[in-house]
């Protein structure tokens, strides 16, 4: 059995078919079932089921597919640590974050991450959480800032901060001159979120009772064309509080905190178990922990 072989039993999982899975292997169809085969003959169990509309994997075929990827994911450590060897290089750590995080952590933390070390190279990666997972399992990127829940076997997630949600409303609004707002009050309204692959709408209308039957929803692709469109008083809509500082006015928005208890979402940082990457990931969150932003409630 290869490492080769192991690589194409993920494929074939993560696929579902073996053309494709043969496709992204760069092999072909007969070559890629036949080396699935000669596993299975080898280790004389069934790793998926055949037939003409699908590929599905067995029980043992579960446990056979997590084996691998920890073999790979350690396979793939040796080459990390033979170039991260080499002198004077040092690999760049490979950081993702959601949307709705982003612009708004990364011009807190990054000056922080140089002045701290002057050679601290970072790469970002900006997605929506289930890509970012899959980029964490495939060892793409090295870490991941997102909000919880993650469920992903073999990975560590350290929360963060708690940031609460806050209502924004036209400034002509008959909301404008309120002082807080409930959660339920958004059920009757014309609110704009966020499309729901991005998680940040999902806890929003879970945050919200009643929204999802009752509200007129309309979807923006980020939170900025969200706020110009409340600005444009096309409707109202909920941000995460490190929006909604100061650095973000607009004398055409109206921002009104939650009554308490005020919704909120937990941000965490995750990365694989046998990240070899500790030094950063520990600086990374030793910067966050550092902050002092009226948005976050350290954790």
């Amino acid at each position: 059995m290869t490492l080769r072989e192991l690589r194409f039993i993920v494929s074939v999982a993560q696929e579902k078919n073996f053309r494709r899975a043969a496709d992204i292997s760069f092999v072909s169809q007969p070559a890629l079932s036949l080396a699935i085969k000669k596993i299975e003959n080898e280790l004389g169990v069934l790793i998926f089921e055949r037939n003409r509309t699908e590929v599905s994997i067995t029980v043992i075929g579960e446990k056979i597919l997590r084996q691998a990827i920890i073999v790979l994911d350690e396979a793939e450590k040796i080459k990390e640590l033979a170039v991260m060897s080499k002198k004077d290089f040092k690999a760049p750590f490979r950081l993702g974050l959601i949307y709705s995080i982003a612009p708004y952590l990364l011009p807190l933390i990054i000056p922080l991450l140089k002045k701290e070390d002057s050679n601290f190279s970072l790469e970002i990666e900006e997605n929506i959480t289930k890509n970012l997972e899959e980029q964490l399992k495939k060892g793409t990127i090295d870490a991941a800032i997102i909000a919880l829940p993650l469920e992903l076997s073999g990975m560590e997630t350290v929360p963060l901060y708690h940031e609460p949600f806050e209502a924004i409303v036209p400034s002509q609004h008959d909301w404008a001159n309120r002082k807080e707002v409930k959660s339920t009050d958004l059920a009757n309204q014309k609110v704009l979120l966020l499309d729901n692959t991005h998680c940040f709408s999902n806890q929003v209308l879970e945050a919200c009772p009643g929204l999802n039957k009752n509200s007129q929803i309309f979807s923006g692709n980020s939170l900025e064309t969200i706020r110009n469109m409340v600005a444009s008083n096309l409707g109202i809509s909920v941000l995460p509080k490190s929006a909604t500082s100061q650095k973000y006015t607009d004398p055409m928005i109206k921002i009104i905190p939650f009554k308490s208890p005020a919704p909120f979402r937990t941000v965490a940082l995750a990365y694989k178990k046998s990240t070899i990457k500790n030094n950063e990931i520990n600086e990374v969150i030793k910067i966050i922990q550092s902050l002092s932003v009226d948005a976050f409630k350290l954790l």
